[in-house]
């Protein structure tokens, strides 16, 4: 299993590590491991829960865009 520290994790995710800090202390995202020293780590599994690729499927449709643009001015 991988293990990132709290900036590691952080940056994957887009938030500060005072950010995750104040998650885990309001019991919001709590980390995976704590060492004896009081570092933070932080699961593979857990980075995947929380970017939303944990278990995801390639969705079985099609994306289609349309544009359509007009102008006063003629187009020549």
């Amino acid at each position: 299993m991988t293990m990132y520290s709290i900036g590691e994790f952080g940056k994957q995710i887009g938030v500060t590590p005072q950010t995750l800090r104040n998650w885990d202390k309001k019991g919001e995202l709590k980390p995976a491991h704590v060492s004896q020293g009081g570092t933070r780590y932080y699961s593979e599994e857990q980075r995947n829960q929380f970017l939303g690729i944990a278990g995801r499927k390639k969705p079985k449709r099609i994306t289609i865009g349309y544009c359509r643009v007009s102008s006063n001015k003629k187009m020549t």
